[in-house]
Formats: C-alpha cells, sequence, structure tokens
C-alpha cells in the first residue's frame, strides 16, 4: 500500500514540475539597432543585432517581466496574454523600442523589435 502511494505522490510530483516550466503563450524575436551609419550601402548594412539589451514589459505602468537578448539579438520571454508596453534599459533614442507596445495571446509569438539610434 505504501508503494502504491508514493508512486502516485511521485507520479503526481513530476507531471506539476514538466508542467511548471512551460509557458504556452509569450514572445519571441530579433532585435535590431540602426541606423548604424549616416549613410546606408548596399556593401554596409544600416541595421545590426541588438547585443545584450534588456527588454522591459510593463502593464498599468508597473513592470512585470524583462528579459536580455543574447549575442545575436534575439530574446524569448513567457508572458501571460494580455497588452503590454515595452521600454529598454538603453537612455535616449534607444529607451523606445518599435514597436512599443504589444500584445500576447494565448500562443507564444514572435516580435522583432527595432531600436532607432538617432543616427542621421
Amino acid at each position: 500500500m505504501r508503494v502504491v502511494a508514493i508512486a502516485a505522490i511521485a507520479g503526481s510530483v513530476a507531471v506539476a514540475c514538466a508542467s511548471a516550466g512551460t509557458s504556452s503563450s509569450g514572445l519571441r524575436g530579433k532585435v535590431t539597432r540602426g541606423p548604424i551609419t549616416p549613410v546606408c550601402r548596399v556593401s554596409v548594412p544600416c541595421s545590426e543585432p541588438e547585443r545584450g539589451v534588456k527588454l522591459i514589459f510593463s502593464r498599468s505602468g508597473k513592470v512585470v517581466a524583462r528579459t536580455t537578448t543574447n549575442s545575436k539579438g534575439w530574446y524569448r520571454i513567457s508572458l501571460k496574454p494580455g497588452a503590454y508596453s515595452v521600454s529598454t534599459n538603453r537612455p535616449g533614442f534607444e529607451h523606445k523600442p518599435k514597436p512599443s507596445r504589444v500584445t500576447v495571446r494565448d500562443s507564444m509569438r514572435r516580435v522583432d523589435f527595432s531600436i532607432d539610434t538617432g543616427i542621421r
């Protein structure tokens, strides 16, 4: 009887742990910054991946989540469905990415952000 009870508890814990680490809603994508030169040419790209930038997601003026881009500008974050304002940890022009508002649905969706460097 004890073996059955222990096996049932262990099985429940395994299922709870497996489902706790997964999220079915959120965002993923790439963050780029640009322009990176005053004049863009075919041989010189106008933008580049934004490495190590922190994306900050807020609802009703309160920060609810943060994520940081990897070395290639990619990010991924689990968020509950709803509308969010997005900002970065960068000053000036680079503080507000485009888009600066996103809506999370019941699934993981791709949203790419661009950051204006202010170079003209």
